[in-house]
């Protein structure tokens, strides 16, 4: 969620903080802010909205420093005005947050009942007042933050300065994710590897209840019970280029180009091409009684499309679940079962919290993650990386397929281990999904059609996605896509559950987009698509060669895609439902890459 950096240096800071908050953009944010030690005081510069903003008012007013912490704040308590955008300054101390403390109302009143005067409606403003207060006390810095760690109940990720402490940045991580820098005679402090990229590809991944104490030479890091500790310093791969849109108008668009490449990555790494084998380490599919899926959002929708696969090609039952509701229901869980959790960022705070749920009743855990330094990643028994590499546009669009492209390799492994095909059956079976990437290559192609399309559909005030088997589970996704950055209401259904209610919907204002390819079954995506037009509703249809062949007459587009087969045709299907909705973006003029109200990595529930 939000963006943190720190920086203990050698040079003038405040670009260098600027230029790191560039990188966690993608979080998603709604203000932002740096303070910096300047001869011995804090001094700070904020601004509600983009970082244009601040550089705005940095330009007005500069600091000249070269120690301070900055921040990207997706607002939760108090709304995305300058005096709730980080840092927070109380006496001494300037603090930055990632996370929700739980207990701040309560702390709060305590704090004002000792006389302390808030500035903000922010939980963070408390842990600069009990920092203070520790320090008025006499205890020196690193006994003061120990001494407020205690108090904090929730989630959290903290960065802070204290005046007078010019080479000095205090650090923890209750949850949020947090790394330490190391650079030459510099140290650095940021929300992950991506916010340190332009300083250093020396870094340490602080675990939870880590706090650390940073100076230009080193880190001391302590753990939970306060013992100091060594965590492994590791290289992390220089990622500059795929940072870049490079010709692209935006991210989103540059991701979605990205799939074929990015989903031959990700196949290469669970197919063996020569003998024809699919390779999932570390789980034995034919011991189990069960998968239990946890996600959020796209991550859900890929676990859904999974679970088709997977109980269809192995006969092994699948239950999906949307992690925020999982653990509050109390599910019946068991040993015999196998539970994956599915996050692009690793970081999911409700789907690590279902997972570490199921950890606890003794069940086996798997990750299907893109970042494989994230906590749910180290927490697992068994990691399943999807190998995209870093998604910065807030809509995930390559993480998705790749995720789809690892649930494929899951269904073919687990049909294997459970004699539900043979050899023949697995070779054909990943010769298909070899075949993928040029599919959605050959989809994507589509895009100058689709443009078309979606100078229509933006005018429309809501809209209908339908679909039967996987296509269901996509209609959804198309349906999430297209509200989260075009801000178009949109809904997905099973298309059996039209007459069930939505049909109700149905009028010549409405687009519907129906999502069938000429497989099992296509003949009721058809009939559906008669339904909706008898009263008017405006269908585009989205299939292949041989659907549009034997779709029904009267649809106001058909948009044909590759042919494919039924085990891979939501990875091919994903391309055009993803165009559409960039496309409807950009014409309605809307922010593409950081969507109102949304965050690239949801670390708090």
């Amino acid at each position: 969620m939000c963006g943190i950096i720190g920086i203990v240096g050698t040079k003038p800071v405040a670009e260098r903080l600027i230029e790191s908050l560039k990188r966690l953009e993608y979080r998603g944010y709604d203000s932002a802010g740096i303070a910096a030690q300047v001869n011995g005081v804090l001094e700070r510069r904020r601004a509600p909205g983009k970082l244009r903003e601040l550089e705005a008012v940095l330009a007005a007013h500069p600091l000249n420093a070269t120690t301070g912490i900055g921040h990207t704040r997706w607002a939760t308590h108090g709304a995305p005005t300058e005096a709730n955008a980080h840092p927070h300054i109380a006496g001494r101390v300037a603090v930055v947050h990632n996370g929700i403390i739980e207990n701040f109302a309560e702390l709060k009143a305590e704090l004002q009942a000792a006389g302390r005067v808030f500035e903000s409606q922010t939980d963070t403003e408390v842990v600069a007042h009990l920092l203070d207060q520790a320090l008025s006390t006499g205890l020196e810095p690193l006994e003061a933050f120990e001494a407020t760690l205690k108090r904090l109940s929730g989630a959290f990720a903290l960065c802070v300065l204290i005046s007078g402490e010019d080479d000095v940045i205090l650090a923890a991580r209750n949850g949020p994710p947090l790394a330490v820098g190391y650079g030459q005679g510099e140290m650095f402090i940021g929300s992950d590897g991506l916010a340190l990229g332009p300083f250093t590809n020396r870094v340490s991944y602080l675990e939870d209840g880590d706090h650390v104490i940073a100076t230009h030479d080193r880190a001391r890091i302590f753990n939970a019970s306060g013992t100091e500790v060594v965590r492994e310093i590791k290289t992390v791969p220089a990622s500059a280029v795929l940072m870049e849109k490079g010709n692209y108008r935006h991210f989103m668009e540059k991701e979605i180009h990205d799939q074929p490449e990015g989903c031959q990555r990700t196949i290469a790494a669970y197919v063996d091409t020569l003998t024809g084998r699919a390779t999932i380490a570390g789980v034995d599919f034919s011991t189990l009684e069960r998968i239990q899926i946890v996600a959020c959002g796209t991550s859900y929708i890929a676990g859904m499309i999974g679970r088709y696969l997977i109980e269809q090609l192995a006969d092994l039952p699948v239950d999906v679940e949307i992690a925020s509701e999982f653990r509050y229901r109390q599910p019946a869980l068991r040993p015999g079962a196998l539970a994956i959790a599915m996050s692009q960022s690793g970081e999911t705070a409700d789907t690590l919290a279902a997972f570490r749920h199921c950890a606890a009743a003794g069940m086996k855990t798997a990750a299907i993650v893109n970042a494989t330094e994230s906590t749910i990643a180290r927490e697992a028994d068994v990691v399943w990386p999807i190998h995209c590499g870093p998604e910065i546009g807030v809509a995930s669009t390559k993480a998705f397929t790749a995720q789809v492209s690892v649930m494929i390799a899951i269904a073919i492994a687990a049909a294997r281990d459970r004699n539900r095909i043979d050899a023949a059956e697995e070779q054909r079976l990943v010769r298909v999904l070899i075949e993928a990437p040029r599919l959605i290559a050959e989809a994507i192609n589509l895009e100058g059609s689709i443009k078309d399309i979606a100078v229509e559909i933006a005018k429309a005030r809501d809209v209908l996605f339908l679909g039967r088997g996987p296509m269901s589970a996509l209609a959804l996704e198309g349906a999430l896509k297209l509200k989260e950055i075009s801000y178009i209401h949109a809904e997905g259904y099973a298309a059996g559950e039209l007459k069930h209610g939505p049909i109700a919907l149905v009028d010549e204002a409405t687009p519907i987009i129906i999502l069938a390819p000429y497989d099992s079954w296509f003949e009721k995506s058809a009939s559906n698509m008669s339904e909706v037009m008898a009263r008017g509703g405006q269908v585009v249809f989205i299939t292949d060669p041989d659907g549009a062949k034997h779709a029904p007459a009267g649809a106001r587009v058909v948009v044909t895609a590759p042919a494919s087969d039924p085990l891979v045709s939501a990875l091919v299907m994903s391309a055009p439902i993803q165009l559409l909705a960039y496309h409807v973006a950009v014409v309605k003029g809307a922010d593409v890459d950081q969507p109102r109200n949304l965050a690239k990595s949801v670390t708090v529930e």
